[in-house]
């Protein structure tokens, strides 16, 4: 049977002297308990259906009464054995209990503030007061925690302190003096963090672009002894190897003896057939010699290898290349070297990446003459010199390119590293010709059907849009925009596992792609070379290196 509401007050009403821990143990076997009084006439109620039963048969009223009667008990019980935090006191419903005791701190906070201008402007009455009513203040604060824990004479305390600092904001400022002030101040300090940022940005990419003292030293050692050997000993083995179109012809083009030595190794080492890999490798006159003595002295296996020299291209010259006939016009020495030399760090920052030494180097610009150089081949595999290669590269020779001349990985995303990117499309010759969301590419790992490449005369084009970029109307700077216009509707996509980028400033490349990819590429400043590489993916170059090699530890390179 169940019972009256009668009944259970009369139960509720013994309970009302229990100590609290008996209370709350109540409410947590609340239905167990009315299950036991209901016995077997009612059958124990389910799930979900559970607490809305119970408390169907419990009156509201009656939980009220409860409350409000341990409510007035718990306020006698000892401190000491429940604490100064009890949930059924009213006072601590808030759950902000702390806010006058904030307040008083920041008070205690605001007076130190105008001690210290009332200090330095000889302000000794004002000192004097704000120090007496931070004095009042802080004991009355004492080791307050919560508001509960305050005196009775803590409004009247927070009361005089904020008269006071009334008092001494406005004896101490003119508010209109004031504004201005501090607008002023907030001007100097945004065009100060301009400047900063600035010269963070100029020595970040003047970093990014200057070659290591230990890998100038390599360079400079191997160059002299390189030509302390007698010219016999200075040829490469295997050269009948370097015009057979049969075999897999790679084509390189670096001034850095140590970034060229990871690209060799790591392709040689992952090579299914080493021994029909063909690198083709341009370096300048002032790193000719060293180049060629690392490769004498650790020759790629059963690979054949060849270092040549740019400046012995003769037919490379002026009358026949835009790029060095724009380079000797007055304009474009303003611009690169006048212009080149700021009086600050942040006057020359802006400009500094457009002004970058291997954008006037024609090993950067060689890649639109790969025919030229390589008259007898039929297809090349153009690699940079900050990437490595993980995995066998042979299939890309199988690769259907599909009448294109250019084999990429693409790069563009929903937005990103499309045309309109690299291009100045408000150019008519630029508007009229190509499409601003056609998708972008990569240079790095480029395969390149040298066959098509003739037909369609993509070295002309080249020449063509270079000759119309004069003023740098069309682009700023580099050799992938003139690439874009040259390639376009001739680059054949290849698949993203082939070619990773990124690695040289993105630091979120999700390492199963890293892992997948058959190239790694470090675009960007933070090459691999440098102290600003990314730690993380410097292993990856690392391993390439020998750092047991006597040069290398003459010259204390480290990993």
């Amino acid at each position: 049977m169940i019972p009256s509401n009668q009944a259970f007050t009369v139960r509720c009403t013994r309970l009302r002297s229990a100590p609290v821990p008996h209370i709350l143990l109540l409410f947590i076997l609340l239905p167990l308990l009315f299950h036991a009084v209901l016995g077997s006439q009612t059958p124990l109620i389910r799930d979900s259906s559970s607490s809305a039963s119970v408390s169907s048969m419990v009156d509201d009223e009656v939980f009220v009464q409860l409350e409000n009667a341990d409510i007035e008990h718990s306020k006698a019980v000892d401190s000491a054995v429940l604490g100064k935090y009890n949930l059924w006191r009213r006072e601590y419903d808030n759950e902000h209990t702390d806010t006058k005791v904030k307040f008083m701190r920041d008070q205690m906070i605001m007076a130190r503030v105008y001690m210290v201008l009332a200090k330095s402007k000889n302000m000794f009455d004002m000192y004097e007061e704000l120090m007496n009513q931070l004095k009042e203040s802080q004991r009355a604060v004492g080791k307050a925690t919560a508001d509960a824990d305050l005196p009775k004479s803590a409004p009247e305390t927070i009361k005089a302190m904020n008269q006071l600092l009334s008092k001494v904001k406005g004896q101490m400022y003119d508010c209109k003096t004031f504004i201005q002030n501090l607008r002023g101040m907030l001007q100097s300090a945004d065009e100060q963090a301009r400047g900063l940022k600035k010269q963070s940005t100029f020595l970040s990419q003047l970093a990014a672009k200057t070659i290591p003292n230990a890998i100038h030293c390599l360079s400079m050692r191997l160059s002299i002894d390189y030509y302390l050997l007698p010219p016999e000993q200075r040829k490469f083995p295997r050269s009948e190897n370097l015009e057979n179109p049969n075999l897999y012809h790679y084509a390189l083009f670096s001034d850095n003896v140590l970034a060229a030595s990871v690209v060799v190794n790591s392709t040689i080492m992952n090579a299914k057939e080493p021994e029909k890999h063909v690198f083709h490798l341009v370096t300048d006159k002032l790193n000719f010699g060293a180049m060629n003595m690392w490769f004498l002295l650790n020759p790629p296996g059963d690979a054949t290898i060849h270092v040549e020299n740019v400046d012995d291209f003769k037919w490379l010259n002026s009358s026949y290349c835009p790029v060095l006939r724009q380079l000797e016009s007055s304009a474009m020495k303003e611009y690169y070297f006048t212009a080149a030399h700021p009086t600050t760090l942040s006057a020359g920052s802006s400009n500094l990446k457009y002004r970058n030494p291997k954008y006037l180097s024609m090993l950067n610009h060689l890649r639109f003459y790969l025919p030229q150089v390589y008259p007898k081949l039929n297809k090349i595999l153009f690699l940079d010199d900050d990437i490595v290669v993980q995995k066998d590269l042979t299939p890309l020779w199988y690769e259907d390119l599909k009448g294109n001349v250019n084999g990429a990985v693409e790069t563009c995303g929903e937005s990103f590293h499309r045309f309109d990117k690299y291009l100045n499309f408000s150019n008519p010759h630029i508007a009229q010709n190509f499409d601003s969301n056609a998708c972008g590419w990569a240079y790095g790992m480029n395969m390149f059907d040298l066959d098509t490449w003739k037909k369609k005369d993509i070295t002309g084009i080249y020449h063509k849009w270079q000759t119309l970029n004069e003023d740098r109307a069309l682009w700023k700077l580099g050799t992938l925009p003139p690439g874009l216009l040259t390639f376009y509707k001739l680059t054949h996509p290849l698949k993203k596992s082939w070619h990773v980028l990124g690695l040289g400033y993105n630091p979120s490349i999700d390492r199963s792609e890293i892992e997948n990819a058959a190239v790694v590429h470090y675009n960007g400043n933070m090459k691999p070379w440098l102290e600003l590489a990314m730690t993380k993916y410097r292993p990856l170059w690392t391993r390439y290196i020998n750092y047991d090699h006597s040069y290398i530890r003459n010259c204390k390179l480290r990993t």
